[in-house]
């Protein structure tokens, strides 16, 4: 069996710069612009690099890949992610592993707020 790591996350986008941003705030990250038109966030603790490249092809279809971000407080991340252009879909949802809030950042990428159960 290979031995494999992951190396980075790439998402393709119509304003790599724009979306870059929304992401850098969300995880706290530094974006870096590269002059070929794409933007990452530099690899860090818990994180690998995320890229994201120009393609100015809209996604179409269920997206069958998202992102889980742990937060302290999902209502509150969820308003302030909003004010930056991301939007809610649906309610918050608990189970035995704690709560999400679906979500899509400004351009329609899936991604969830988590918080763990506290048991």
């Amino acid at each position: 069996m290979p031995t494999a790591a992951l190396d980075q996350i790439v998402v393709n986008s119509a304003a790599p710069a724009d979306l870059a941003r929304f992401w850098a705030w969300l995880l706290g990250a530094e974006q870096v612009d590269r002059a070929d038109g794409w933007s990452f966030l530099p690899a860090a603790a818990g994180r690998p690099r995320i890229s994201f490249q120009p393609d100015p092809d809209p996604a179409e279809g269920r997206f069958r890949f998202h992102l889980d971000v742990r937060v302290e407080d999902i209502a509150a991340v969820a308003r302030a992610a909003r004010e930056k252009g991301a939007a809610v879909e649906g309610p918050v949802v608990t189970d035995a592993q704690g709560a999400f809030q679906r979500m899509a950042d400004p351009e329609g990428n899936v991604f969830c707020l988590t918080s763990p159960s506290s048991s």
